[in-house]
């Protein structure tokens, strides 16, 4: 079999080889080139040793040098280049506690984690494929290299990362492979959090993010945000919807297009549900305040997954918001928007849509008429650059100053009054006209009547 490799990896295999060494592009480059997909970056596996490395090309970076990586620059791009080796205990649930160098390419292939990460191509020898990976890729099958349970007990960010690959790939888990991530569920303390958010994103971002299911199946979920775990099973016995919690939730992700804050918003929405949750005397279930909920739920989750500050607060804003029934009038509309801004709004209006398409889709059409009226409205005060925030408007507390105001909280009283006004008629935004209106307020105050 011949995979075409870039010059640039061929170079750096054909110097290897020079130098009296072999040298593969290896793991998930070759998984990717078998696939036709286009590779994001090329590992490359060598019997030469650091030391060999470093001595064969001009420039290069001990990245890992301690367990036989070093970074070669070509062209100012770097490229990881790993001497074989065998693994030695790994006692953090990350790193192996020491390497042996070895020539044996297929020692090298066995340390990997899935059978598709674990083969490796030279133009000169072909493809090395000891274990089915090319198979597995034919099958659509995520599989361990040997016992899984191994596997996960040396990394145990392994068993999101198969979850992660079935999303990305659109693969399912191979039986064994599943069953030993059951049973190392628990192992989920060793991984950072940091860790664990990274494979998250990439799972929320791929063409399946509903995988997050499987995570619940696995019995991971619970380990990781344990009160989504509960949404799944968990009822919602009211006419406007046909899910548990848990199901709306993945359908709503489905829904949502492929953006990081979106569909972090449309995973943890509902996720205060269960703790909200009261059935009336009619057996129907409602969620009252459950977005308040969700949104502490959220907070706290976000946190703790060491997310940076400003997408969580993105994301708090559209759960906080999510259920908020927008008016498509031009001043409703405003007032949303002031609290969110134009890229939030946005946003939100497609958080509304992708929700209402996961619940009942008898009343999904009504809804989706009013959600898009509200979006021909947000684009008209888009487009004619209508003012609904208070730095929109033309005066600021510096002109109140002038009139006569005290700094304090009445200058920030006065001009939302003013807002409102320029809000419900945008033509009002004149200095003239908000400055005389300012004016007979500040009368209004000194009678003690605002």
């Amino acid at each position: 079999m011949e995979l075409k490799l870039p010059e640039r990896i061929n170079s750096i295999l054909s110097r290897l080889e020079e130098g009296g060494f072999v040298a593969y592009a290896a793991g998930g480059a070759v998984r990717d080139m078998l696939m036709g997909r286009e590779p994001h970056d090329y590992d490359i596996a060598t019997s030469a040793r650091p030391e060999d490395i470093k001595r064969i090309f001009k420039r290069t970076i001990d990245t890992g040098i301690a367990h036989g990586t070093v970074t070669v620059v070509e062209n100012n791009i770097g490229y990881e280049v790993t001497t074989f080796r065998r693994d030695g205990e790994y006692f953090d649930g990350r790193h192996p506690s020491s390497v042996v160098f070895v020539d044996d390419i297929k020692e090298d292939c066995m340390r990997r984690d899935f059978t598709i990460n674990a083969m490796m191509y030279s133009p000169k020898r072909g493809l090395v494929d000891f274990f089915g990976g090319r198979q597995d890729i034919e099958q659509g099958i995520i599989r361990c290299v040997g016992d899984g349970q191994k596997r996960f007990s040396e990394d145990a960010l392994r068993m999101l990362r198969a979850v992660r690959f079935s999303a990305t790939l659109n693969f399912e888990i191979e039986a064994s492979t599943a069953a030993a991530i059951k049973k190392c569920s628990n192992l989920r303390r060793r991984i950072s959090n940091e860790r664990i958010l990274s494979e998250l994103n990439k799972l929320l971002i791929s063409d399946n993010p509903d995988y997050i299911r499987k995570l619940h199946e696995l019995g991971l979920l619970v380990h990781i945000i344990p009160k989504l775990d509960m949404c799944f099973g968990a009822e919602q016995r009211n006419k406007y919807h046909i899910y548990d919690v848990g199901e709306h939730i993945m359908h709503t992700l489905k829904n949502a297009r492929p953006d990081l804050i979106l569909r972090w918003a449309a995973l943890l929405h509902d996720i205060g549900k269960p703790d909200t949750a009261s059935v009336d005397s009619g057996g129907v279930i409602h969620f009252y305040g459950h977005h308040r909920v969700s949104r502490a739920i959220a907070d706290d989750t976000l946190h703790k997954l060491r997310m940076d500050k400003e997408s969580i607060r993105k994301i708090l804003v559209l759960i906080e918001n999510h259920d908020v029934r927008v008016d498509q009038a031009p001043p409703a509309v405003k007032r949303m928007m002031a609290k969110t801004g134009d890229e939030l709004f946005s946003m939100l209006l497609e958080l509304q849509l992708a929700d209402n398409a996961a619940k009942n889709p008898e009343y999904f059409e009504d809804k989706k008429l009013r959600i898009e009226g509200v979006r021909r409205t947000f684009n008209e005060i888009v487009t004619s650059r209508q003012p609904y925030r208070i730095s929109d408007l033309v005066v600021n507390g510096r002109d109140l100053i002038k009139l006569g105001y005290k700094q304090g909280r009445i200058i920030s009283d006065i001009l939302k009054a003013l807002l409102n006004e320029v809000i419900i008629d945008p033509k009002l935004n004149t200095r003239e006209y908000l400055l005389q209106r300012a004016k007979e307020l500040r009368a209004y105050q000194k009678n003690g009547h605002f």
